[in-house]
């Protein structure tokens, strides 16, 4: 087995040097600004985030027309209710005059035998 070779200052050095150039060169090989393939992406890109842009907006609008579709659902459920609620008050104050009533008949003719049998 082979004892473990330590790399000296130089190659260490060397080899710092060969990785800056190597990534030097991918820099340089790297396409210009004006280069039609850049270009081409960028607009691509452009596009990309535009359709991105407008579903957003799309999905946006359809949120906001959810929340007025629903408040009008709920505002018409309510006043419903609130008619409902007033029908059966005034159904419940009917009965409640007609029970009224029907006491007082009863409590009258009471009287009345009471008055007759003196």
């Amino acid at each position: 087995m082979s004892a473990f070779k330590d790399k000296g200052f130089g190659e260490r050095l060397s080899a710092a040097l060969t990785a800056k150039r190597a990534t030097l060169e991918r820099f340089r090989a790297r396409p210009a600004a004006d280069d039609p393939a850049v270009v081409e992406h960028q607009a691509a890109r452009q596009a990309v985030a535009a359709a991105r842009e407008a579903r957003r907006a799309e999905r946006e609008m359809q949120r906001h027309a959810d929340k007025t579709r629903e408040a009008a659902e709920r505002s018409a459920r309510e006043a419903a209710e609130q008619e409902e609620r007033t029908e059966r008050d005034e159904r419940e104050r009917a009965e409640k005059a007609a029970l009224e009533a029907e006491r007082k008949t009863r409590r009258d003719a009471r009287y009345a035998a009471r008055k007759a049998r003196k």
